[in-house]
């Protein structure tokens, strides 16, 4: 219904596209086509009159997914193939012009010494890397596995991509050198020192009240400096949290039904056993649904949660402790075990690695059993001579980084190592040999050392965690649609807000690829809604969110381009402040002579000694590189005047002016220079990337206009 209601709200509209359409068709047969031409919606962007189609970005999209594991977000995986796809077709661009093109004898010579080809036991000849068997394998897959060959396409044109971007920065960078001329003026300019005498006035000597800014001033500024203010379109939202948390009594509820669970009772006429007397420990925790697993490891006090530590290590085997509340559960814990274990050890050890085990490579072709059979050997070498350990460690051990150690462990903790490798060493006595099985392999280990004895425990835990009652979420829940009804009915969101004594948070600037609301995490669904274009300023929703519910509201809408002056004037004011007060304080100064031009503006002469450019400081005010700059280019004892800083404005002498000395050559200098620009590839890709001509509409593939 909601739909057709819609459909018939928009119904002139659509009754005069259609009429001008067929208008069109009237005088221009031709132009219906090209009316209700599909084109444009295959594309989101263009680059310099080249276009990038939905199904060109969505294909880049998912192989730089596969290629990166997923280890990115979504919105951070877009952003970067867009920029990759941006970056390819300037340069593609860029070299066309210059007239060079990488061929496919570039792209396999560069494939020819890829180090994950060259390593491929496929395309070698014994052991060394044979140029023809990987011919054949491409060739063959082509022919035959068109999947295979797919992938091989992707992962060559990658490789084309890397040689045009080299390529190019190459280019540029062969025609950036320098002079010696431009080495010795670099040495001089860094190495000259002056000093003298300067009257500072700095522009907090003026109160902000005494300045007067427009909003037409803002504007000017803006106007006068477009490049710096030009934004992305973004939105400001103003949003209420409902959050669905556990209440007091909800916590009474669950610690009362744990705590039913310490004895034993009886369930529809049968028996049931309760912590207290069971041994099952497992099934006890799966058949009362424990949202915490059994953990059959040793604990130290430390280990233990605090609330109960104290107790725990008074008690003895059987004792019960809680419900105690712990990291959002409540949890009963009963000792099943006390015992004295050494805090650390070291140990020694080889490890035998076996088909399917973790440390095993493409070399290891041995079972289990057959690496069971080695273990065994070496174990009975080693009980027959301890001295030979460490040399078998080093030729015969897959664990490298002990290996050149003799396989030594030096003293670890008890929750280093893997379970059953940690249970032989600190459960073992000082000199015990024996084969252990990880999921890295067998391992030969002898225990070298054990320290620091002390009580352990064992605890069987049952934890509940501690959420909201089906009672609290529909509290909440109503909460939420009686504040979101309100605004409905008309009401003002901050209005609405203090009446119902809420807190509303500010999500300033979002644009459209953000994911995360701040104040909110991941909520991309509140940003898609927030840049709906049927959305308007003063609209709200609610929105389900991970934890509750959230009411928002738009508060303001930016579109792309010069940004706003209500949003530039925080950071606009601070500069025409400080250009007003400057012309303020140059109106104020008079006298030919420091001590005249000081008393002027209430001020004293200050001294500056051995300034430079490498560290443009004043001592007393601070950075002030274009200042500096003006004393190291001023003439001696001659008065220069109103040099506007970024602190206040400058009058001042420079008495002396120290020149380095003389070099026989300034190579080293120049090479310096050569280097900086040649190292600015990226600074060059920017400014080629803003004489581009982009059209940038990658949003319109995640739905927003």
């Amino acid at each position: 219904m909601a739909i057709l209601s819609k459909i018939r709200e928009r119904s002139m509209f659509l009754i005069l596209v259609i009429g001008l359409a067929l208008f069109a068709f009237v005088l221009d047969p031709s132009t219906i086509s090209d009316f209700f031409s599909a084109s444009k919606v295959n594309e989101i962007g263009e680059v310099n009159g080249e276009a990038i189609s939905r199904q060109e970005f969505a294909e880049a999209l998912e192989a730089y997914k596969a290629q990166t594991g997923n280890s990115m977000s979504e919105m951070q995986a877009a952003k970067a193939v867009w920029n990759n796809l941006i970056r390819q077709k300037i340069y593609k661009k860029q070299l066309e012009e210059a007239g060079i093109t990488v061929g496919d004898a570039d792209i396999l010579n560069a494939l020819y010494e890829t180090p994950v080809v060259q390593n491929d036991a496929r395309f070698q000849t014994s052991g060394i890397f044979d140029k023809n068997k990987l011919k054949e394998h491409l060739a063959t897959i082509k022919e035959e596995n068109g999947q295979e060959w797919a992938a091989w396409q992707k992962y060559m044109a990658s490789i084309k991509s890397n040689i045009e971007k080299t390529t190019y920065d190459n280019l540029v960078a062969a025609g950036l050198g320098a002079s010696l001329k431009e080495g010795e003026s670099r040495y001089l300019s860094e190495n000259t020192k002056v000093s003298g005498k300067y009257v500072y006035v700095p522009y907090t000597t003026i109160a902000d009240s005494l300045v007067t800014l427009k909003k037409s001033d803002v504007q000017n500024y803006i106007n006068k400096h477009q490049e710096a203010f030009q934004v992305e379109a973004s939105r400001d939202i103003n949003f209420v949290k409902f959050n669905i948390e556990p209440t007091t009594e909800d916590e009474e509820v669950i610690k009362a039904n744990i705590a039913k669970l310490i004895e034993d009772s009886v369930v529809n006429n049968t028996p049931v056993k309760g912590l207290k007397n069971t041994t099952d420990y497992s099934e006890f925790l799966e058949e009362n649904d424990s949202d915490v697993r059994l953990d059959d490891s040793y604990k130290f006090k430390i280990q233990v949660p605090q609330v109960i530590a104290e107790e725990v290590f008074n008690g003895k085997e059987g004792d019960v402790f809680g419900p105690y509340k712990d990291a959002g559960f409540f949890k009963l814990s009963k000792i099943t075990e006390v015992k004295q274990l050494p805090d650390s050890a070291k140990a020694s050890h080889i490890l035998i690695p076996f088909v399917g085990s973790a440390s095993a490579d493409a070399t290891v072709v041995q079972t289990e059993e057959e690496a069971k059979k080695t273990a065994d050997s070496l174990l009975a070498v080693v009980k027959a001579d301890k001295s030979k350990f460490a040399d078998l460690a080093k030729e015969m051990s897959s664990d490298q980084g002990s290996a050149e150690k003799g396989g030594f462990y030096d003293w670890f903790a008890y929750n280093r190592m893997v379970p059953s490798f940690r249970d032989f060493v600190f459960e073992g006595k000082e000199g015990n040999m024996g084969v252990v099985k990880t999921q890295f392999g067998l391992h030969v280990i002898k225990i070298d050392g054990q320290k620091n004895f002390q009580p352990v425990v064992k605890l069987a835990t049952f934890g509940r965690k501690i959420e909201a009652s089906e009672e609290t979420e529909n509290t909440v829940f109503q909460n939420a649609e009686t504040f979101a009804l309100e605004l409905a009915n008309g009401k003002a969101f901050e209005e609405a807000v203090k009446e119902k004594n809420l807190s509303s948070l500010p999500a300033v600037g979002l644009k459209a690829l953000d994911e995360s609301v701040p104040g909110l995490g991941n909520e991309r669904q509140v940003i898609t809604w927030a840049f709906d274009k049927e959305v308007n300023e003063g609209d709200f929703k609610r929105f389900d969110i991970e934890g509750g519910y959230v009411v928002a509201v738009l508060t303001s809408k930016t579109a792309k381009g010069l940004m706003p002056v209500d949003k530039a004037t925080a950071s606009v004011r601070p500069i025409l402040t400080n250009e007003r007060k400057a012309k303020m304080i140059e109106d104020k100064i008079s006298g030919s002579t420091l001590d005249e031009i000081a008393k002027s503006v209430n001020q004293t002469v200050r001294v500056a000694t051995d300034v430079n450019l490498q560290s443009p400081t004043i001592s007393g005010v601070g950075f002030e590189p274009k200042v500096v700059g003006a004393m190291i280019n001023a003439k001696e004892n001659e008065v220069v005047k109103n040099v506007v800083g970024d602190k206040g404005v400058f009058t001042f002498v420079i008495e002396k002016k120290g020149l380095p000395t003389a070099l026989p050559n300034y190579d080293t200098y120049r090479k310096r220079i050569v280097a900086e620009r040649q190292n600015k590839t990226f600074q060059m890709y920017e400014a080629v990337k803003k004489a581009s001509d982009i059209e940038d509409n990658m949003s319109s593939f995640y739905g927003i206009q």
